[in-house]
């Protein structure tokens, strides 16, 4: 669990991030937890985008998408949100006070 130090640390770092997932119409596959959890193990913190024609609202794709990769959602704006999963073995953003 992120405390509220650790997510606006978080929040700040990702502002500079680029969108590199989009969900769309297709949804949420298998295939795209595949490339999330992968980029989550290189970089740790992703941003990614729900479209227009997606079913599900940003806070809904961040939550499935969180779960299915053992995540945590550290914050959704607009169509965009922010996701978190420390690496236990190479650890990329040190999270400590």
């Amino acid at each position: 669990m992120l405390t509220s130090k650790q997510r606006a640390k978080l929040k700040g770092i990702s502002s500079k991030y680029d969108t590199i997932f989009q969900i769309g119409k297709g949804g949420i596959s298998e295939t795209l937890i595949t490339q999330v959890n992968d980029a989550l193990r290189a970089r740790e913190l992703i941003k990614l985008r729900v479209l227009e024609n997606s079913a599900f609202t940003a806070r809904e794709a961040a939550e499935e998408i969180a779960s299915k990769t053992g995540s945590e959602v550290v914050h959704v704006i607009g169509s965009r949100f922010v996701l978190y999963k420390r690496n236990p073995k190479d650890p990329v953003i040190d999270l400590k006070d």
